[in-house]
């Protein structure tokens, strides 16, 4: 079977499509053959997978052949068996009739004869040539198309269908569609079956000597062909997978020795995505392919199989696995392969992949996963490029150009060396070459670093280059081993050598550079490194079949171009990627090269980019071996703000990674420009460079409206000290995200040694919370700066160390306004009116210092204090304290006397902390005189009448910022409350006066002397001094105690009435007080010495005749209804009486004034309120007065009240009494209605 392997390529290139055979009964396929190929490919067709489930496939590619077509009918029966997959998928059978008898005896038969084949899938087409016009003839055709329908159709299938020449329906297609669709599928499913069988019995022959994996892969691959014919593209590629993995199992088992490839003209370039790069028989050896071109036959199958299927994404992740896989195997193979075969071949099969793939790919259909992951991929290959890319420059003498970065350090270091079977010789007449790489090797030198940073070069090399290619050369001569060592910067002595120095030296033999050794002569000796470049680039030069890849390692400048190619391309990728750090990391690697090709800007964006992700990973070895290089950019493109920023990183990194030296020219620079003219001011950001913490210990705590002093521990990372020229800090509530309050200022500048610093910010009052540390301003020079860093003060499991896990420490505390003092009155019972009485004020700090407070004292209306006494102020210990205090040891009561001025006064130092007593005098003023009362018309006593207020305004705190302010009632009152009764009238006219006085005062008063002074119409009888009839003085009244006094008067004669009225008696008691001002009224205060304690109080009695003899008689009459209601008019009537004459009468005239009292609440007056009604002056006469009033309101209410203003009331006599109450009724239940319109 392997002998047909030519034949199965090329019959495989030439069928890529699906045989219909067309058997032309008839001779009619010219008349529809435009008709029929105009189906093709099939738009829709149902097929069976290897696993028998149907598959709708579109497009279904097929052709039309005629069985007399020498493609199909000069095959022998061995090619049509193991080239089943070409054979037709069905056969079409083009037959007309006209005749019924015909169809019988001729078409009949030989449609027999035809379709007696079991293999074939086929059907007819009866082509109808009748005339639509014809019925006769279209009649006809229909009766022989029903007779072949009877004869070749069953009632499991259908083979037959009607084909109108002119002018097929719509359902003939379907039709014929349909069943072709179904020949193919019964066709396909008969031939997998057969191959599936055929494989598995050559499977079961695997491990017999008689095995031969040709015959197996003919027969896979035609299968995986025939799906993919099929658009199958699954099930192939699936048989695909397959082939590789038994292809992998053949090359690994024990055998005889297989050629592994790879040593023809072009090898060197991957073909991972052509699959037809070389014929199938210049691969295949003793019945089993050559591995190096079978593998990537298989890979460029999967990969043409993937495409079709639209899954570039796939091929890329496969591609990127193979080349990796495949490149180890390659590896294994190195010796007998060219040199550095593996390295070019990478190359080519990344670049390949990349262009192939990323041509491919649609980004628009794909999720985001999958997009991202394609780019990736992308960036993989690139990476992996590049690096292989990197060795070959390496190795011909491009090392100098290579940046040594931590990245390119760690791709090469770990790349191992090429591993020839011997190291290339070098070539004859390569003496200018040979010139030419050595001095390549004494120019280079290492680019002098900003700030004459020192750094130890990191290796781009596993070993070095000139021991291993010596020692590949398997000759080595022992008196020239100073050759072996000796290379351009000196590092050719490996630091683990163990010759000794003096041993070293001596043996050293000077290298002579009158000329290049020949290959002839180089055996006795070893190859110098330039003689090593040499020979690597004129291998490569054989190994590289593709002129542009060796243009890119043809110069310096070819190089560079190809590596930033590589470099921003793999960049670029794995930004679009999740692996955007990667992306960064190969930033740095443009940015070099713009940085050594003057290309500043370019280089700045990219060096930005580098270390902010070094900076924010916490990776400072990295960051400071690039942040000096974007410094010097910065410099030299004169951008201070950026350069100033580099410089303030530079410190913040780890002191570790630069010396002291380097660390203070880093500090210069920065003060150099905070003190230059500077074009751009920024604020700068050494939050990593300054950083600051609270105190150790509880915060500092404040009450609202304080001022404060709070320390704060600032840490310097410069190396020397620095001059702050100012220093602000902000303070955050730590209940919100903003920052509470505006900056606070130190007053002074401060110079920062390096390490910890206290610093002390004056705090002015602030709202109440919580606050911490927000941020630290300030300015160095002309520049201002801003640090939001926090540092460590304490140990770490102290609630100082600043975490993202634990909430920062607040430092300072504001308490919620609260009661910092209570100032309430001494004594709650009333003082004396017009007297000087002692007023006290409790005073009592709550948990706050009261030192240096002034108390204001703003006496108000009718209220005097009396400045020219002393205010006494003295300890103050409650009742609860004196009986509890049985301790000899308790501080005892101090008082002091200060001065009080315009209504200030200021408390002692010693009051500052305790509750103080303060006394001081104060005059209640009154200048109207007081009235007694009689028991028959008792007066309401107002506690208003006595009240005086007292405005107290206490200032305190350190800056007097705590204010309290509070008003105070005092009452004050008279001494006594006086009231008059007439105990007896005698018949004489005499009248027995009782005057009983009541303290009104929470002490003892002492009446000492009593006289009443009467007014006009009465007079005292006996010695006629105004004395009561007793005398019981001094008389003692407790408080709260009555006394009585007994005055005998009877009544005299007055010329008039008004005199009468108008007139009061005067009651004048003279007497004393012995109380205590703890308590409440006391003896007044002296103002001169010698004041006598005696003190006097008048007070007016309103004496009234007794109504004997009335003049007038008013009476009040009923309601003419018994039910009033709110809202309903009523009549209000009284009747008035004269009871005396004229002659007799006291009033005089015919005109009376009368005037009715309501209350507004309850009535409404419809009337006249007052106005003159006449009367007769003849005794008996009489009138009515009546007025309409409306309720207001239901229930039990007073009613209007007559009054005569002109009448006094002694000459009025009310009978019968007017009623208290009057009952009114709600208002009547109403109901209202709509009529509708006519």
């Amino acid at each position: 079977m392997a002998n047909y392997l030519a034949q199965f390529q090329t019959i495989k290139s030439s069928c890529d499509r699906i045989v219909i055979a067309v058997e032309d009964v008839s001779d009619l396929w010219l008349n529809v053959k435009e008709s029929f190929e105009r189906r093709l490919p099939v738009k829709k067709a149902c097929l069976n997978n290897k696993a028998r489930n149907p598959v709708f496939v579109d497009n279904l590619p097929a052709e039309f052949i005629q069985t007399t077509d020498s493609r199909l009918r000069s095959r022998f029966p061995q090619e049509q068996y193991l080239f089943w997959f070409r054979e037709p998928y069905a056969t079409v059978v083009l037959v007309t009739c006209e005749d019924l008898d015909e169809f019988k005896t001729i078409l009949k038969p030989r449609l027999k004869l035809i379709v007696q084949n079991d293999e074939r899938e086929w059907f007819i087409v009866f082509v109808s040539k009748a005339h639509p016009s014809n019925d006769q003839a279209t009649k006809m055709a229909k009766k022989v198309y029903a007779r072949l329908e009877a004869d070749f159709n069953t009632k499991k299938r259908e083979r037959c269908c009607k084909f109108d020449l002119h002018g097929p329906d719509a359902e003939f297609w379907d039709d014929f569609d349909s069943k072709m669709v179904d020949c193919i599928r019964n066709t396909l499913d008969r031939r997998v079956q057969f191959y599936e069988e055929e494989i598995r019995r050559l499977s079961e022959q695997r491990f017999t000597p008689i095995w031969n994996f040709c015959n197996f892969f003919i027969l896979k691959e035609s299968l995986a062909f025939m799906f993919e014919m099929s658009n199958l593209h699954e099930d192939s590629l699936r048989e695909y997978d397959e082939l590789e993995l038994c292809y992998s199992e053949s090359v690994s088992s024990p055998g005889k020795h297989r050629e592994f490839g790879g040593l023809d003209a072009g090898d060197d370039q991957a073909a991972l995505l052509n699959p037809g790069f070389k014929a199938l028989t210049q691969i295949v050896q003793d019945d089993v392919f050559r591995e190096f071109e079978f593998r990537q036959y298989i890979f460029a199958c999967q990969a043409k199989l993937l495409f079709k299927l639209s899954r570039p994404i796939e091929v890329a992740a496969r591609g990127y696995a193979f080349v990796v896989s495949f490149s180890k195997t390659l590896s294994l193979h190195e010796n007998s392969l060219p040199f550095c075969f593996r390295e070019v071949w990478v190359i080519t099969a990344c670049l390949g992949l990349i262009n192939s793939t990323s041509s491919r790919y649609d980004g628009e259909s794909v999720a985001i996963d999958s997009e991202k992951e394609f780019y990736r991929l992308q960036g993989d290959l690139y990476s992996l490029c590049r690096v292989k890319f990197m060795r070959l420059a390496y190795l011909i003498g491009y090392g100098a150009e290579i940046e040594k970065s931590p990245v390119n350090s760690a791709s090469l270091s770990m790349l191992p060396w090429p591993k020839p079977a011997t190291w290339p010789s070098i070539p004859p007449d390569s003496s200018a070459g040979i010139m030419a790489k050595e001095k390549m090797i004494l120019q280079a030198k290492p680019r002098e670093k900003l700030f004459n940073i020192q750094r130890k070069p990191l290796p781009l090399e596993p070993s070095l280059l000139l021991r291993e290619a010596n020692r590949r050369r398997a000759f080595l001569s022992v008196g020239n081993i100073s050759e072996l060592y000796d290379s351009a910067d000196g590092s050719g002595l490996d630091t683990n050598s163990k010759l000794s120095p003096n041993r070293s030296a001596s043996s050293f033999i000077a290298r002579t550079m009158s000329g290049p050794a020949t290959s002839e002569t180089s055996l006795d000796r070893p190859m110098r490194l330039s003689e090593i470049h040499v020979a690597a680039e004129h291998a490569l030069k054989q190994t590289i079949s593709d002129p542009d890849f060796m243009t890119s390692l043809s110069s310096v400048e070819e190089f560079e171009k190809r590596y930033m190619e590589l470099t921003k391309g793999a960049a670029d990728n794995y930004h679009r990627s999740w692996w955007k750090r990667h992306g960064v990391v190969l930033d740095g690697e443009i940015a070099a090269l713009f940085f050594k090709h003057e290309n500043y800007d370019l280089a700045v964006k990219s060096y930005e980019k580098v270390c902010a992700l070094y900076s924010a990973e916490g990776w400072e070895e990295l960051l400071a071996d690039v942040l000096p290089d974007l410094a010097e950019c910065q410099k030299i493109l004169n951008d201070e703000a950026g350069y100033l920023s580099s410089c303030v990183k530079l410190l913040s990194l780890d002191s570790s990674l630069f010396s002291l030296k380097e660390r203070q020219a880093f500090q210069s620079e920065v003060v150099r420009l905070a003190h230059s003219e500077m074009k751009h001011l920024v604020p700068l950001d050494v939050s990593s460079l300054i950083t600051f913490a609270g105190n150790a210990g509880p915060p500092l705590e404040l009450c609202d409206g304080d001022p404060g002093t709070l320390s704060v521990a600032v840490w310097s990372g410069f190396p020397d000290d620095i001059t702050l020229e100012s220093l602000s800090l902000r303070l955050s509530a730590s209940s919100s995200a903003d920052e509470g309050i505006k900056a606070i200022k130190s007053s002074a500048s401060h110079v920062l040694v390096p390490g910890r610093n206290i610093i002390s910010f004056d705090i002015p009052p602030q709202k109440p919370g919580s606050y911490v540390l927000g941020a630290l301003t300030g300015q160095i020079g002309k520049l201002s700066f801003r640090s939001h860093g926090f540092s460590q003060d304490g140990p770490v499991e102290t609630d100082e160390f600043m975490s993202f896990e634990k909430p920062t420490r607040p430092v300072l505390k504001v308490r919620k306004p609260r009661a910092l003092v209570d100032i309430t009155p001494a004594v709650s019972s009333a003082l004396l009116m017009n007297e000087l009485q002692w007023i006290g004020l409790i005073v009592k700090p709550i948990d706050y210092s009261l030192k240096g407070g002034i108390l204001h004292i703003d006496a108000g209306a009718e209220l005097k204090i009396e400045e020219s006494q002393m205010i006494e102020i003295e300890n103050y210990r409650s009742d609860t304290e004196h009986a509890g205090s049985t301790d000899s040891t308790i501080e005892p009561e101090r008082v002091e006397k200060i001065p009080i001025e315009n209504g200030k006064i200021k408390l002692p130092d010693w009051a500052s902390d305790v509750t103080t007593l303060v006394w001081f005098p104060v005059r209640a003023i009154d200048n109207t005189i007081a009235r007694g009362e009689t028991t028959a018309s008792p007066q309401k006593q107002s506690i208003v009448d006595g009240m005086r207020m007292i405005a107290l305004k206490l200032e305190f705190g350190v800056f007097h910022n705590q204010v309290f302010e509070r008003t105070i009632a005092v009452h004050f009152t008279n001494p006594f409350h006086v009231s008059t009764r007439v105990v007896d009238k005698c018949n004489d006219g005499t009248l027995l006066l009782q005057v009983i006085l009541r303290s009104e005062v929470k002490a003892s008063l002492h009446v000492k002397d009593v006289w009443l002074d009467l007014q006009s119409g009465f007079e005292h009888l006996g010695k006629g001094d105004g004395r009561p009839a007793s005398n019981l003085f001094p008389l003692v009244i407790a408080p709260s105690s009555r006394a009585g006094i007994l005055f005998i008067i009877r009544l005299s004669g007055t010329t008039g009435l008004d005199e009468l009225e108008n007139a009061d008696s005067i009651l004048n008691i003279k007497y004393g007080i012995s109380g205590d001002r703890t308590t409440g009224a006391h003896c007044p205060v002296p103002v001169n010495p010698g004041d006598s304690e005696e003190l006097l109080f008048k007070i007016a009695l309103k004496l009234k005749r007794p109504v004997l003899d009335p003049c007038l008689a008013v009476g009040f009459l009923p309601f003419s209804t018994d039910c009033l209601r709110v809202g309903q008019l009523v009549n209000m009537r009284w009747r008035v009486e004269r009871l005396k004459s004229l002659e007799d009468a006291s009033i005089s005239g015919d005109e009376i004034l009368y005037q009715v009292d309501a209350n507004p609440q309850n009535w409404m007056v419809a009337g006249r309120k007052c106005g003159h009604v006449s009367m007769s002056n003849a005794q008996g006469s009489r009138m009515e007065i009546t007025v309409t009033c409306v309720p207001l309101v239901s229930g039990y209410v007073h009613p209007p009240q007559l009054g005569l203003p002109e009448v006094g009331e002694a000459n009025i006599s009310c009978s019968p009494a007017g009623p208290h109450l009057v009952c009114v009724l709600p208002p009547a239940l109403s109901t209202s209605y709509c009529i509708p319109s006519a």
